[in-house]
């Protein structure tokens, strides 16, 4: 499926990649293999957001939640992370892709964090897409931690609590080197957000599939876009008559 030529292009797309363990479920595999299918998937994302000149790519990786899940799910995902960026991380520095990790750093493990700093040190200088990996993300605890970062601030005199507005609220979210997302897509179905930029989501347009994500391809990022070249985005205003906003 392709786009009119002139189709407006979202600068930002943010995607919760559901889908991987009911994949593997409908044929019969274990879970870890859903996971693996869902790194090949998210590697096409990153080759066609640069293809379609998208700027910026935000991805739902592991929430704050995920390390409910069980141990030996929780052991596999972690061991994938590592395995996939010590094998891709070149790769992606040779596309100009800037790899961000966007979630909280204070209780990650020294190995992770080794990793993590490696991949952002290593692609920091790239400009041909941002990619920002949320991994022990969760959008409540990242309002909360701004909001802290913000009353330490006034406490000790730095900051004039009345000068506290969104635009410097968003400047203290693991966010704040990137816009606020143009477009999320959510692949699996399910109608929600699960705590994902519930504050840069404000005025984005979402679109769900009931693809699962290990079958998200190009053709169905396509229609995702064909969707939402679709949108009137208004910001809650009301256009006025004979234009569009």
């Amino acid at each position: 499926m392709e786009m009119e030529q002139h189709a407006p292009i979202p600068s930002h797309v943010a995607i919760i990649m559901d889908g991987n363990g009911r994949w593997a479920q409908k044929r019969s595999l274990p879970r870890f293999m859903g996971h693996r299918k869902g790194v090949a998937a998210l590697k096409n994302a990153v080759r066609f957001c640069k293809h379609r000149g998208i700027a910026t790519l935000t991805v739902y990786a592991f929430s704050t939640e995920n390390w409910a899940r069980p141990e030996e799910e929780v052991n596999y995902l972690m061991r994938l992370m590592h395995e996939t960026f010590f094998t891709e991380i070149d790769e992606l520095d040779r596309e100009g892709v800037r790899v961000v990790l966007v979630g909280d750093r204070s209780s990650l493990s020294p190995s992770i964090l080794a990793l993590w700093d490696r991949a952002e040190t290593k692609t920091a200088g790239n400009t041909a897409l941002v990619l920002n990996v949320a991994f022990n993300y969760g959008s409540r605890n990242e309002i909360v931690s701004a909001a802290r970062k913000l009353a330490a601030k006034a406490a000790s005199g730095e900051l004039n609590p009345d000068a506290i507005d969104d635009i410097l609220f968003a400047q203290h979210l693991y966010t704040s080197h990137s816009p606020d997302p143009d477009l999320l897509i959510r692949t699996g179905g399910e109608l929600r957000l699960s705590n994902f930029l519930l504050w840069q989501a404000a005025y984005t347009e979402i679109y769900v599939t009931d693809t699962l994500w290990p079958d998200f391809d190009d053709q169905e990022f396509e229609a995702a876009l064909s969707a939402y070249a679709r949108r009137e985005r208004r910001f809650g205003r009301v256009p006025q008559k004979g234009q569009k906003i």
